[in-house]
């Protein structure tokens, strides 16, 4: 702010501010201030006490939080759970009192009020003043009261401004901190163990996607943040643990949409001596208990009508790819055919994806994804583009693995996990061909992995889902950045 310059609003502020350090108190030296009372518990206690009952009553009420609003002697202050009016008779509370009332409170002020409840001729539950002190003097202005904050952008980029004017991003964030609860609630119940591991990577792996990198100084090492935590987390299979998951910050070093951020937050779980198909029953599970508990078992989410009762789509992705393109690629075996076919249907091809798998998943993105509007398991994926799940018995050109989408985007990815450590390490070196063709998502040979693997994985079930894109799911937010309190944004030019 020093290297700006100050509005009319801002000067008359800092000038009241230093009348109010001269005249009475510095309120950026109040260290504490003794509440008896939130917004939500005086509601609760004299709510239903009717106006005649309250205008005798003496109990000493002791409330803080933030003005919203001023009107001749009445005024709204605000806190986290909620606003209550508020209303000072210039009779009954002392000069002092009075003229920090008149002359030095702006709405933007955070305050304590001592005071007792009372009901205005409108029955409107309402704290009387007996004095009150400034706790926080706002030297910048709150935007304008009617209008809010509405500008997305100035949203994301100052979003402590946006919770103090809107209502319903609030709403949004204490939702999101539920879901997070739900979740652990809902594995702790089913005996999975919360852990952690490293954010630190010195291998890229567990998923496909450009990292961000880094150098440590002590180690003289470069590493990755972390672009899944599927590896570490099965290292804990192989050593024993039965159920393992991890809610954690995941980075990857991509673009931004409505959907995507470049750091976001997902769970993953994994469960030994089960498959993908009991995996995607605690899915589905998993999701209902959600909005069984947040009262959302029906929906409308971007225009689509979900009942959250009713049984998850599953469907097998060539047959899918069948159903809309009609195109049949059990019929198609070679990759010569297949780049064939999708010349003829205008699908461009990377150097990397020149082979059936790619070339199937490039059919899914154009003719089915979108078309996945009530929730949906998609199984059965080219084992190209999944590089850690286990081989379809019945094809072993596939993978026992799926994902789930809900109006159009995905939400989960779950695998059978590959547990032949002679596979997995074929699979890794075909990565690390990929790569050469000009794949940055690749993984890379991860020995350490491959060790652990040749002391036994069992079979085991895993899955990871994205926290942020369930909460815009159960928000009725369109925007990622809605549900981040504190998102990516661009630099302001």
């Amino acid at each position: 702010m020093s290297n700006e310059k100050l509005n009319d609003q801002q000067l008359i502020r800092r000038e009241k501010l230093e009348n109010l350090k001269k005249n009475y108190y510095d309120p950026f030296q109040i260290t504490k201030f003794e509440r008896n009372h939130t917004t939500k518990t005086f509601k609760e206690k004299y709510s239903s006490i009717d106006k005649e009952q309250l205008h005798d009553n003496t109990d000493k009420i002791f409330i803080a939080g933030r003005v919203l609003a001023i009107r001749q002697m009445f005024g709204v202050i605000s806190d986290f759970y909620g606003n209550i009016q508020f209303y000072l008779n210039k009779k009954e509370v002392s000069e002092e009192t009075l003229n920090l009332f008149k002359n030095y409170l702006d709405i933007g002020d955070i305050i304590g009020i001592e005071g007792t409840p009372m009901k205005t001729n409108t029955n409107e539950l309402t704290i009387r003043i007996k004095s009150f002190k400034i706790l926080s003097k706002s030297l910048t202005p709150l935007p304008e009261k009617f209008h809010g904050l509405q500008d997305e952008e100035i949203r994301a980029r100052r979003r402590y401004l946006d919770l103090i004017m809107n209502e319903e991003s609030k709403k949004t964030f204490i939702t999101r901190s539920k879901i997070i609860n739900l979740i652990r609630n809902f594995l702790d119940k089913k005996d999975f163990i919360e852990v952690e591991t490293p954010i630190l990577q010195p291998i890229l792996g567990g998923a496909a996607a450009r990292p961000f990198k880094t150098f440590h100084n002590t180690l003289e090492t470069n590493f990755y943040l972390r672009i899944a935590t599927e590896l570490p987390l099965k290292k804990l299979i192989v050593g024993g643990f039965d159920k393992v998951y991890e809610i954690g910050r995941i980075f990857r070093n991509e673009g931004m949409d409505t959907t995507h951020n470049p750091e976001f937050t997902s769970i993953e779980l994994y469960q030994a001596y089960v498959s993908m198909w009991e995996i995607m029953s605690l899915t589905e599970e998993l999701i209902k208990y959600i909005a069984k508990e947040l009262n959302l078992v029906q929906i409308q989410y971007k225009g689509v009508n979900l009942d959250f009762s009713k049984p998850f789509n599953k469907i097998d992705m060539i047959e899918f790819i069948k159903k809309e393109s009609n195109v049949d690629f059990n019929k198609i075996q070679s990759d010569e055919e297949a780049i064939e076919v999708a010349k003829k249907h205008n699908i461009e091809l990377l150097q990397h994806e020149k082979n059936r798998g790619h070339i199937i998943n490039k059919f899914f993105e154009k003719y089915c994804e979108e078309k996945c509007l009530q929730p949906t398991f998609v199984y059965n994926y080219p084992i190209e583009i999944s590089p850690l799940a286990k081989k379809n018995p019945q094809d072993t050109r596939m993978t026992e693995r799926f994902e789930l989408f809900i109006c159009g985007k995905e939400f989960a990815n779950a695998f059978s996990e590959l547990n032949d450590p002679i596979d997995q390490k074929n699979r890794f070196e075909n990565q690390l061909e990929e790569r050469k063709l000009g794949n940055e998502e690749a993984n890379e040979m991860d020995t350490d992995y491959i060790n652990a693997m040749e002391y036994g994985l069992p079979p085991t079930g895993g899955m990871g889902l994205g926290i942020d894109r369930l909460v815009m799911l159960f928000t009725n937010q369109e925007s990622i950045r809605n549900v981040l309190l504190f998102p990516h944004m661009r630099k302001q030019k």
